[in-house]
């Protein structure tokens, strides 16, 4: 069992040592002087977020961008709250920000993608962006996009999501665990092998969505409007999906309250896993899911006296201080606060992610309030 686990331990320090060194490369990007020009079309899918979606819309009325330019296209995925008055109520106290209100059609397995693409037809704008409803855009969001497209010329573009918590473990548990992907995320674009991203915040063109056949071939899997798609445009144009960079380009969503709850947003997010088109984040996700089942097995062989408590331990620490230094630099870059050593969480996330690794390669999931199978 030492040598499997060191052995893991190699490829593991390995990779995350590549997306540090990616990380570092992928440069902040500076907003220059320019009169905003590009007209946006916000697609914002929802379903029983009627206490989310008032701060969404909210934030969304502060935007600090020519009302000219923005649509929102709010698509009810059939909601039996009070969701659809809520849209109605913001409809009309915002009359000047062009908006419609949709009802989703399901056509696939998938909601969200049958939400996204029941608004698509009717976009009027060039540029598309998602986001969910239970989050909240900066007030420069989009002026920093424009001002990005404008510069960049990019098809596709892909932003940061960080969690807005409270001062309690479990809160700051789902913010490390979300840190690490949008380390993740960076540092695989700063490699030039990007596969991951997050829907709500994410850009594209309508013309790029139609080219390479929107959710078609990817609307077999219950999520996946976004890293997916994104694979599909890699596949079609790499060069012109990109990251951007940049503080104003990070939005803010809620941490989850319930233990099953998160367990099952991470086994929904897992089970995308099998649908990559490459080999690389399979390879990583193979790796990473290699070492935290190695690590509970070790401790499990130590306490029946089967393992050397130090070599546990060892390995424990030379883990615990790759993923620091990964997440020091995700945090410095989201947060912009000191990062507290996440002893506890690390001690713990390794017998979490095994549970949700292994159960998403068989088990169902709930969603919205559907039952979803792998």
């Amino acid at each position: 069992m030492t040598l499997v686990l060191f052995f893991i331990l190699s490829l593991y320090i390995l990779f995350i040592a590549q997306l540090i060194y990616g990380f570092n490369k992928l440069e902040s990007y500076e907003k220059t002087e320019k009169k905003p020009i590009t007209a946006f079309s916000i697609i914002v899918p929802f379903r029983n977020e009627e206490k989310n979606l008032p701060k969404l819309l909210k934030s969304i009325s502060n935007l600090n961008y020519p009302v000219e330019l923005l649509e929102i296209i709010l698509v009810d995925d059939f909601s039996t709250d009070a969701s659809e008055r809520i849209c109605i109520n913001w409809r009309l106290a915002n009359g000047l920000i062009e908006s419609t209100l949709l009802e989703n059609l399901r056509l696939s397995n998938s909601p969200k993608k049958d939400a996204i693409s029941r608004a698509i037809p009717i976009v009027k704008n060039k540029w598309i962006i998602t986001t969910d409803a239970d989050c909240i855009v900066p007030k420069n969001w989009l002026q920093t996009l424009d001002n990005f497209i404008q510069n960049k010329q990019p098809e596709m573009v892909v932003g940061a999501v960080v969690y807005k918590t409270k001062n309690n473990w479990f809160h700051h548990f789902q913010q490390l665990d979300l840190m690490s992907l949008q380390g993740t995320t960076i540092g695989s674009f700063g490699l030039g092998k990007p596969f991951m991203c997050n829907g709500a915040n994410f850009a594209y063109t309508k013309n790029l969505f139609q080219e390479i056949g929107g959710f078609s071939g990817i609307n077999n899997t219950a999520s996946g409007d976004d890293v997916l798609l994104l694979q599909k445009a890699i596949a079609y144009t790499k060069d012109k999906v990109c990251y951007l960079k940049n503080e104003d380009f990070i939005v803010k969503t809620k941490p989850i309250n319930d233990f099953y709850e998160l367990f099952i947003q991470r086994v929904r997010w897992a089970s995308k896993t099998s649908s990559y088109q490459t080999n690389y984040p399979k390879l990583l996700a193979v790796i990473v899911l290699a070492m935290n089942v190695s690590l509970v097995v070790s401790f499990g062989l130590w306490y029946f006296g089967k393992f050397d408590l130090r070599l546990f331990a060892m390995a424990l620490i030379l883990k615990y201080g790759i993923d620091y230094v990964l997440l020091y630099k995700t945090n410095g870059y989201l947060r912009n606060k000191a990062l507290i050593p996440p002893l506890a969480s690390s001690l713990f996330y390794p017998i979490f992610s095994s549970f949700v690794g292994i159960y998403s390669l068989f088990g169902s999931f709930n969603w919205k309030g559907r039952k979803f199978k792998k």
